[in-house]
């Protein structure tokens, strides 16, 4: 066995061990310790991406219970490991500037980081479902200790929807390879022994129910508002909720090779959902005048966007979903920290404030340009997603990609109207000074943002890696 099979393993675990030895480190050194455990992170996957992907890696972790430790990282699951490795360094330069002793926080997002880049490399179902809980308790915990007032209804709400969802996936889990007869947990296997007929649909839906809250999708949705909004204002820990919206990868790598009739039997239902989802978040999203919530239901309008392109099971429309969830997460990410940046100058979250940027207009610059990737403006990263969404999905659901579609002008209303508010509407008399970016934070918000410069002028590298992928979970379908 090669250093290079151990590689996605070291990217996996190796954040985890930071986060341990934080516990240990003197408080002096703390900051150093987890950006370079971030960094060294970021660089392990650098070098998978740069080898062409890793190959599949198994062991028999439980062989009594079929459990395999089977993990590969390439693809669109070396993609989102990339950008989770790339924003969990991001929030530890902010987290080490902006939270007062900031060791916990700093362990917390690197234990979230080894839950999420797990989730992606695992291949095999039941070790997918331990990364996938695995991830949740740093979450809890961030909220917990350092949310607002409201942080405890906030917490029980998303506890209860993210546990509510993965009981059904995993009895889901267990009937796939029961009912099914595979020997073991491992994708290689269930893959050689499906389930056929009815009892395909009712694992997938309960799969489905998991994936649905973790996206989210309508009416699995109304934790994230309040888990947005309640979470502490730097917006760290949102940047770390925003990359475990992994409902969509769960369904393109686990839902589409395992349930591919029950996938298109219900097809027509879900892309209706999905459009409802983009169109109802947008609309919601317009009416917020919390930076959070409208964030939070921005996101949820791109999660439609996803789910829309997975659920059309067509090549185009897949690839431009996971090109959207990859990089709505730097964005999407960037933005949560760009407001963080705003309500410490001005000790609000309101979009009303109004003169920003006579005062900040670098803050404003930068804020604008993350909105304009956002709202899919072409030369920048969202927008590729999005076309390509659209165009795929087309093919087989005209009026309700039409529907869909409509977001994106409802987008660029909510989104210009509140940067209009904030920004450039006039500042009140007596207001604060409000200070411009200064030292790491240009970096904290212009390095996400060259990032989505770079891929919305230059795709190539991203879709080529994404492209295979791609046809080789669509070819258990036999054709869209």
């Amino acid at each position: 066995m090669t250093f290079t099979d151990w590689l996605p393993t070291l990217m996996i675990f190796l954040p985890l061990l930071g986060s341990l030895l934080l516990l240990v480190t003197p408080k002096t050194f703390r900051d150093e310790v987890a950006g370079f455990i971030a960094a060294l992170t970021l660089g392990a996957g650098l070098a998978i991406w740069r080898g062409g992907g890793s190959e599949l890696f198994r062991w028999d972790w439980i062989p009594p219970l079929g459990i395999t430790y089977s993990v590969q990282l390439g693809g669109v699951s070396l993609a989102l490991a990339l950008v989770t490795a790339f924003m969990s360094f991001i929030a530890i330069l902010y987290a080490a500037r902006r939270i007062p002793n900031p060791g916990p926080m700093l362990s917390l997002i690197l234990a979230m980081e080894t839950g999420l880049i797990g989730i992606f490399a695992a291949q095999d179902l039941l070790l997918f479902y331990v990364f996938f809980e695995d991830a949740l308790i740093p979450a809890l915990l961030m909220l917990a200790i350092y949310g607002k007032s409201g942080r405890m209804a906030a917490l029980t709400k998303f506890a209860a929807y993210t546990l509510f969802g993965s009981l059904l996936m995993l009895v889901s889990i267990i009937g796939v390879r029961y009912i099914g007869g595979s020997p073991t947990f491992a994708m290689t296997d269930l893959k050689q022994h499906l389930v056929q007929g009815s009892a395909q649909t009712w694992l997938y839906l309960g799969f489905l129910a998991a994936m649905a809250v973790k996206l989210p999708l309508w009416p699995m949705h109304a934790w994230l508002p309040d888990f947005h909004e309640q979470n502490h204002d730097s917006g760290i820990p949102d940047v770390m909720g925003t990359l475990y919206k992994v409902g969509g990868y769960g369904l393109f790598t686990f839902a589409i090779p395992l349930f591919p009739d029950a996938s298109l039997e219900l097809r027509p239902i879900l892309m209706g959902l999905a459009a409802f989802t983009a169109l109802y978040a947008a609309w919601i999203a317009f009416r917020q005048t919390d930076w959070k919530r409208l964030l939070a239901y921005a996101g949820l309008s791109h999660m439609g966007f996803v789910a829309l392109g997975v659920f059309s099971l067509n090549e185009t429309a897949v690839i431009g979903a996971m090109y959207l969830l990859a990089f709505q997460n730097l964005y999407t990410g960037a933005l949560f920290l760009s407001v963080g940046m705003l309500q410490e100058r001005i000790g609000s979250l309101d979009t009303r404030v109004g003169g920003v940027m006579t005062q900040a207009g670098a803050l404003g610059g930068l804020t604008m340009a993350l909105w304009f990737a956002s709202i899919a403006v072409p030369g920048l990263a969202g927008f590729i997603g999005e076309f390509s969404i659209l165009l795929g999905a087309y093919q087989v659901e005209p009026w309700l990609t039409f529907i869909a579609g409509i977001t994106t002008v409802a987008a660029a209303a909510y989104a210009l109207t509140a940067f209009q508010h904030t920004f450039w509407q006039a500042r009140p008399a007596g207001s604060v000074t409000v200070r411009d970016l200064v030292h790491t934070e240009w970096l904290i918000l212009g390095i996400p943002l060259a990032v989505l410069v770079l891929f919305g002028v230059y795709s190539t590298p991203a879709l080529n890696l994404m492209q295979p992928a791609v046809r080789a979970v669509l070819s258990a379908l036999g054709g869209n």
